[in-house]
């Protein structure tokens, strides 16, 4: 049997007795904000419609999102509020010295990353940013993409434009980044022979295994996954689903990763920002 048409098969088979995990239909509320989790599809988009990975998530996962006392995640914002206002570095300041109340100069960052940076000229993701700041300005050695004090600082910074639009800019000097996101998408790499675009846009809303298949959207991330008892960066899920795959990974914070990102994020542009988001 072709190894994809055994895929889809068995993906409709545990689509028929796991597709009660999830309330596809919920809303997300958090604190009295309404958030845009399901959108019309633009007419260039490849998907009918735009649908958060939240909507994807049993209900008791759902459920602890809605609530900031209850979400884990809230524990890493909270280390980033505090890295946030702690002196580093050999120039002795703080994120707060020079930007201020992140509530205000944060406001709406995260909504745009990826994005275009002119001193490096480069695409930035957020991580980049930060590391860029703390030698640029805080004279501090970067931190590694996966370490405690960077999910806590993307988290703080993420969570300033929670409830905000994604709205990534792909033209420009951006373009060649975002096409070549689009062209890793779609494919074909690993020992399974698939693209992100076979789970992730032909089989979303399926069952794989215990997995119920999102369209991919990343307006949550940093996120704290359960099944990893922890945060993780985007790049860390692209690297998981590379693995899942029997493929070799890029590196977090590779020129690959950075041009998927981005071309990700255009997908779900539209969507409210979730971050710092919990799944399951």
């Amino acid at each position: 049997m072709n190894r994809m048409i055994a895929f889809g098969a068995a993906a409709v088979v545990a689509l028929s007795i796991g597709q009660a995990t999830a309330d596809e239909q919920a809303e997300l509320v958090i604190d009295g904000q309404d958030f845009v989790t399901k959108l019309d599809a633009p007419d260039d988009s490849p998907l009918p419609e735009i649908l958060s990975g939240w909507r994807f998530r049993s209900s008791e996962t759902q459920a602890l999102q809605t609530d900031d006392f209850e979400n884990p995640a809230m524990i890493f914002a909270e280390y980033g509020e505090d890295l946030w206002e702690t002196a580093d570095g050999e120039a002795g300041k703080s994120c707060a010295d020079c930007h201020g109340d992140a509530s205000e100069s944060m406001k709406g960052l995260r909504a745009t990353m990826p994005r275009w940076h002119d001193g490096k000229d480069t695409l930035f993701t957020l991580e980049d940013h930060i590391n860029w700041s703390r030698e640029e300005h805080q004279k501090a050695k970067p931190w590694k993409w996966e370490s405690q004090e960077m999910l806590a600082m993307t988290a703080y910074i993420g969570l300033q434009s929670r409830g905000m639009p994604v709205v990534v800019k792909t033209d420009g000097k951006a373009a060649p980044w975002f096409e070549k996101g689009k062209e890793l998408y779609y494919t074909r790499v690993g020992q399974l022979d698939m693209a992100c675009a076979h789970c992730h846009e032909n089989n979303y809303g399926n069952m794989i295994r215990a997995d119920h298949l999102s369209q991919g959207q990343i307006n949550g991330f940093p996120v704290y996954r359960l099944k990893w008892q922890g945060m993780g960066s985007i790049h860390r899920r692209f690297k998981g689903c590379m693995d899942n795959i029997r493929a070799t990974p890029y590196k977090r914070g590779s020129d690959e990763f950075t041009a998927l990102e981005l071309y990700l994020a255009s997908r779900g542009q539209g969507l409210s920002v979730e971050t710092p988001s919990l799944r399951n």
